[in-house]
């Protein structure tokens, strides 16, 4: 039944959005971007392929700030396109693929309220797949009371806030295990929606965001190791998703080191190759007395941490690019969106070995392809 009407809706949008893949770059391409000598050489390189020209009106020297902003806006261009042609209930699957990033500008505006900084300013750091219209609004909160009353009437993200925190929680030493918390009601409430679609949707949505909640809570339990977090708080930040919900998730609450945590994860196969090598110094940076990078990205660009936050990308990687060899189904608009940000990733990495003249890590990206 979905393969006879799909298309009705939503043939021409996945015509779309199979076109866009087919632009991403290639290993030929990546190979072509890390024999550059100069970031003028590069950008010539990227000339070629489905970026075009877009930094031919940056002057030299170009940042790789700025092509990561310039790459970064051609994505939203191209979503912005895609939204704007779907109907119900494609474009409510477009609203939730915005809401993360919703997630991490309202965190981002609580915490300049936090510190009084000029959230004006910090509209400008906001990523533009989380800027709703009335974002403004919160900009005229003068103290988090007023921050969190203007985010429970102005943004989408009301229901998360409303079922999950109050205003005495947004605080310093809280605002990692709120947007854990946030990020726990969204990835349920999306997991929700997509299996009331059905059909591939819902078969492929599952898997994708199964991984994405099962990385968070392994994630949490690592980078709370140390911290003030106890076993029964860290437990309450886990989505209840996931293949390793619930016996791996139970497991992972009350783990004291990567051993454990290991061990807890062995149950899924696909999950092991995870810790293969890693050390009990795979964690975050951050203080040991801190909850303040409970949820952090493991970016720390060496060591065990990175090894394990790289693994959990290529296994994202491999799930979005299978997406497509399906038909008929919305998860495909989601992949894209991922595959095209690690894409980005990427090529800020290789521009920074670039500018650095750092030719021995330039490898060390995630192609997509």
């Amino acid at each position: 039944m979905e393969a006879l009407f799909f298309n009705v809706d939503n043939g021409f949008l996945e015509g779309i959005i199979r076109g866009y893949k087919a632009g991403l770059l290639t290993q030929t391409h990546y190979s072509n971007l890390t024999q550059c000598e100069t970031i003028e050489d590069f950008r010539t390189q990227l000339s070629a392929t489905d970026y075009g020209n877009f930094l031919s009106n940056e002057p030299l020297p170009i940042s790789t700030s700025t092509i990561t902003d310039k790459a970064t806006q051609l994505l939203v261009d191209q979503f912005n396109f895609l939204r704007s042609n779907a109907v119900e209930p494609l474009n409510k699957f477009f609203d939730y693929i915005t809401y993360a990033y919703m997630i991490d500008n309202v965190i981002l505006l609580i915490t300049g309220t936090l510190h009084e900084r000029d959230t004006h300013e910090l509209l400008e750091r906001c990523h533009p797949l989380g800027v709703f219209d009335t974002m403004p609004a919160l900009c005229v909160a003068t103290n988090v009371e007023e921050l969190y009353h203007s985010v429970l009437v102005e943004t989408p993200l009301a229901p998360y806030f409303r079922e999950c925190l109050s205003a005495a929680d947004l605080d310093d030493l809280n605002i990692e295990i709120i947007r854990s918390t946030l990020y726990k009601a969204y990835l349920e409430d999306f997991y929700a929606f997509c299996q009331k679609i059905g059909g591939p949707t819902a078969d492929v949505m599952a898997r994708i965001l199964s991984f994405e909640a099962d990385r968070r809570t392994i994630n949490i339990t690592i980078n709370s190791f140390g911290t003030e977090l106890s076993k029964e708080q860290r437990a309450n930040l886990f989505p209840t998703i996931g293949r390793l919900f619930p016996e791996g998730n139970n497991a992972l609450a009350r783990a004291d080191d990567i051993e454990q945590v290991r061990m807890a994860c062995e149950g899924v196969s696909e999950y092991r190759a995870f810790f293969d090598n890693s050390s009990s110094s795979a964690r975050t940076n951050g203080g040991n007395d801190s909850t303040a990078h409970l949820l952090g990205d493991l970016s720390d660009d060496s060591g065990p941490a990175a090894d394990l936050e790289d693994r959990f990308f290529l296994h994202e990687v491999h799930l979005n690019k299978q997406a497509f060899l399906q038909q008929f189904q919305y998860s495909i608009f989601y992949s894209y969106v991922k595959l095209k940000e690690q894409e980005i990733r990427s090529l800020t990495w290789i521009a920074e070995c670039i500018a650095q003249d750092a030719r021995d890590r330039i490898h060390d990206f995630i192609p997509t392809f």
